[in-house]
């Protein structure tokens, strides 16, 4: 993650990048080249009202309404209905035989923390070095000029929950938006979670490894340790800096790492544990309940198993990357079917992509292929839109289509879970977003490629 304090190695590196990419805009702009034009351009703030007239409207939170009208004003929805009322002087959109839904949730991802992931380290701010970073912020290492973010709002993508990685706490998730020149321009709420990574408990042999299951075992308690060891520091640090506003007690030096769990240790931000076999699971059901703090789920590849333990303490859990499948010895569709699974245990939920930044996109096709595993399809679009929201806390602001929420509208043609289904516009709070990216740039080049071919030239 960006460090608030920068070393002066960095500035000198910086200033050389900086004095390199002005070279090339200015050789690209004499030479008539696009080098800046090729990227997406960010939409400039609401100017006027906007009604979307004659689509299917998904609510999600309610009934779906044919030949619906969605009307939204300073990027905020309105008036929703059959018969909702055009205010005088707003931009009709017709949108008849088309489909309108809320934007996408991608709850667990590293968009725009790395652009390239072998070869370029230059592009990758993933993660701090160290165990313990609870301080690292993810919203301020968002590369807002980053190819996953046009990419993923074709998707139909709107809001990404971007995530820090390494260690055994990352450091803080944000709930970014898929629109604007800066992170200050896309940070809708921040922080959004504490990631911690939960040690393995499980030894499994590795004929490839060295290691002992002795030297496994001492590894596994150490980090433990730390994670124990992290939480007590930070609630000694917040009571003696709670205590120093009575007389006499002396100032206490502040620690940027302990502060950014005060939060957490307060319940306001939930812990996101990733945990994903049975005892990890277990291990941070106890571990939340000793230290008093709000979990979630990450992962949770094994956690119908303890379904009725969740539901019991409203542990949500995020499902992620259904398409990598389960292990050699379980039923094929273990994954596919673990969010009907959640579902019918009354557990709450979302369901995410690969966990990556650049396949965002796909976010809508995990749900669908829930969806063919069991899970019904209303529940399947609300876990990619309005149960996210739900799960961090946002939904006053997002996930449904409701009067009062921000304007992140999705235009598409057939059902957004259909991969068939092309999304042909996308507001974000009212803005109308430019749905070029590299995908379509790349479509567009090799489509004139070969029509020069066909044209003999």
């Amino acid at each position: 993650m960006k460090s608030i304090c920068i070393p002066a190695w960095r500035v000198s590196t910086m200033n050389k990048s900086l004095g390199c990419f002005l070279l090339m805009s200015t050789i690209g702009i004499l030479s008539g080249g696009t080098v800046v034009a090729q990227n997406a351009i960010p939409a400039p703030k609401q100017q006027k009202p906007v009604a979307l007239v004659g689509g299917t409207v998904h609510t999600v939170s309610g009934a779906v309404i044919p030949n619906g009208t969605v009307v939204f004003d300073n990027g905020k929805i309105t008036a929703v209905g059959a018969n909702a009322a055009v205010p005088a002087g707003a931009e009709r959109v017709d949108v008849t035989g088309k489909h309108v839904f809320p934007g996408m949730i991608d709850a667990y991802n590293s968009m725009a923390l790395g652009e390239i992931g072998l070869g370029a380290p230059g592009t990758i701010d993933y993660a701090e070095s160290g165990q313990i970073n609870p301080n690292a912020r993810a919203e301020v290492a968002v590369h807002p000029e980053s190819e996953q973010i046009p990419v993923g709002r074709s998707g139909g993508v709107t809001l990404a929950v971007v995530c820090p990685q390494g260690g055994l706490i990352s450091g803080l998730s944000a709930a970014m938006m898929l629109e604007g020149w800066s992170w200050e321009d896309m940070t809708l709420k921040a922080p959004l979670g504490l990631i911690v990574h939960w040690p393995t408990m499980v030894y499994t042999p590795n004929p490839f490894s060295q290691q002992t299951k002795e030297d496994w075992l001492k590894r596994r308690d150490e980090n433990l340790k730390l994670l124990s060891d992290a939480f007590a520091h930070a609630r000694a640090y917040m009571t003696a800096k709670k205590a120093e506003q009575a007389k006499g007690v002396p100032y206490h030096d502040t620690d940027p790492r302990w502060e950014a769990m005060i939060p957490v240790l307060e319940g306001q931000v939930p812990v996101v544990v990733n945990a994903f076999e049975l005892t990890e699971i277990q291990a941070a059901i106890a571990f939340s309940e000793r230290e008093k703090v709000r979990l979630i789920i990450s992962g949770g590849i094994d956690s119908w198993r303890v379904a009725d333990q969740l539901k019991a303490k409203d542990i949500p859990v995020i499902v992620t990357d259904l398409q990598s499948g389960g292990r050699r010895w379980e039923e094929y569709d273990v994954m596919f079917s673990l969010p009907k699974r959640l579902q019918e245990a009354g557990v709450r939920f979302c369901i995410t992509s690969d966990r990556s930044g650049a396949n965002i996109r796909n976010t809508p096709f995990h749900a669908a292929q829930a969806s063919a595993y069991g899970l019904d399809r209303d529940e399947a679009l609300k876990a990619v839109t309005l149960y996210p929201a739900q799960i961090f806390g946002i939904a006053d602001r997002v996930g449904s289509i409701d009067v009062g929420k921000d304007a992140n509208v999705v235009i598409a043609n057939g059902d957004i879970l259909e991969i068939t289904s092309k999304i042909e516009q996308v507001y974000i709070q009212g803005r109308k977003s430019d749905m070029r990216d590299k995908h379509t740039r790349l479509y567009e080049k090799y489509e004139e490629k070969y029509r020069q071919l066909k044209a003999g030239k």
